[in-house]
């Protein structure tokens, strides 16, 4: 995956307005999407509860939507939680 100058401004820009508003979130890891080379997913340790994972995500999409009208550039906050059970 090749990401440049303009995008790496953009995807610390939107990790960091996340992260400003959910201080709990980590970096993990930049992917493309395996639908869509060109769509990166920021993907990200959240170690939230279930309302909070998506609220936050929400939040994100906002911003990610922005971009995407703004710019052409396809991103995704990808959220992963460590504690999660599922059944």
């Amino acid at each position: 995956m090749r990401i440049n100058h303009k995008q790496q401004q953009l995807i610390d820009e939107l990790f960091n307005k996340v992260k400003e508003r959910f201080p709990e979130i980590v970096l993990k890891s930049l992917e493309s999407s395996p639908d869509d080379p060109e769509h990166i997913w920021i993907n990200v340790i959240a170690d939230m509860d279930e309302d909070r994972e998506i609220e936050m995500t929400h939040y994100a999409s906002d911003l990610a939507t922005d971009i995407l009208m703004d710019y052409g550039y396809d991103f995704s906050i990808m959220p992963e939680n460590p504690n999660a059970v599922y059944v």
